[in-house]
């Protein structure tokens, strides 16, 4: 395919960021070609700025990324829209530090903050409190006495006290609390653009971003558990869970608290789940990154229990069931087709 011509919009360097990324989504790419994206990628800074941003693109179109292959998708103005966000996010230091020094400036602070693919901690991460690794888990205690658990690839923040309300920020992944009756005080869960108070209880709050889009789930397991969002209210009971986006609180469904709190035991269990989820739960306790390649192998349902420190088993029964092909690049990247 000419890229120039199903891309008109694109210059000539976007327009290889895009051919680096269909060799790495073709199934055939080597660790010589990864040797060579690195050295074109530090070419310039012009070069890193791109190839930065269309992996922002990709991987903000999902696990697949392959809708950004497709000439007839918005890849140009998305691509082009991003490049100016950057531009005006960065217009203050390029007036102190030049073009090209800005240019790398700008794409070292998108990377730091919006790393590629998941493949590091945000700075928000980073910053936090509490803080557990890929395939790592935490136990730590909070105001004396409130026991947290934390998950994989999970940051916590403390906040300042409110009156009588204990606080702090899940930035990122999941954790359990629980907390006995407290001589008047609460705590307060802070996730999203909402928060979890309870007085005496055991509950789970995950954090989840899907490209943009973060979602927050909430299941109480004891006691009580109240969660806030806006204007919206509801009261949670042991067996129950609630998850909340941008579009709002859902609908209380009904859990088996046995199967929900599985990853305290170090177990990740998939009941039918479409592949496509499956990978992002995969990647959450395996270093690296596995990368679906295959829209229609996403959709395939995904049944098992693994432990989480032995995920690459997951993998292994990918070729086992459904014949997929596991490509291993430098760095833990894993390309399944």
């Amino acid at each position: 395919m000419d890229m120039s011509k199903a891309h008109p919009g694109l210059d000539a360097i976007e327009l290889a960021a895009l051919d680096w990324l269909r060799k790495l989504s073709s199934g055939d790419a080597t660790p010589e070609d990864v040797a060579s994206l690195e050295r074109w990628r530090a070419l310039s800074p012009r070069h890193e700025t791109a190839f930065v941003a269309a992996k922002h693109l990709w991987h903000a179109a999902g696990a697949t990324g392959q809708d950004l292959f497709d000439p007839d998708e918005s890849f140009p103005d998305r691509l082009k829209a991003l490049r100016q966000r950057t531009r005006e996010r960065t217009m203050t230091r390029r007036a102190a530090l030049g073009g090209g020094v800005a240019a790398l400036a700008a794409a070292f602070a998108y990377g730091v903050t919006n790393p590629p693919l998941g493949l590091w901690p945000s700075l928000a991460e980073m910053r936090a409190d509490y803080r557990t690794a890929t395939g790592e888990q935490r136990h730590v205690t909070f105001a004396g006495d409130v026991a947290i658990s934390l998950n994989t690839q999970t940051s916590l923040a403390i906040r300042p006290a409110e009156g009588s309300q204990d606080r702090i920020e899940l930035v990122a992944g999941e954790a359990s609390f629980a907390t006995s009756a407290r001589v008047a005080r609460s705590l307060m869960v802070l996730a999203g653009d909402g928060r979890t108070i309870a007085e005496s209880g055991r509950f789970d709050v995950r954090c989840t971003t899907t490209g943009e889009r973060l979602s927050v789930t909430v299941t109480c397991f004891e006691g009580a558990v109240r969660i806030e969002r806006g204007a919206d209210v509801v009261d949670l009971q042991p067996g129950q869970r609630v998850r909340y986006d941008h579009d709002g609180l859902s609908q209380i469904a009904v859990v088996n608290p046995e199967t929900a709190s599985e990853w305290h035991r170090g177990i990740v269990e998939f009941r039918a789940t479409p592949l496509i989820e499956a990978i992002e739960e995969i990647n959450r306790y395996r270093p690296g990154h596995v990368i679906l390649m295959s829209a229609s192998l996403g959709q395939k349902p995904l049944s098992g229990l693994f432990r989480i420190d032995q995920m690459d088993d997951a993998l292994l029964a990918l070729e086992r069931v459904f014949g997929a092909k596991l490509q291993h690049l430098p760095g833990g990247i894993v390309l399944l087709s």
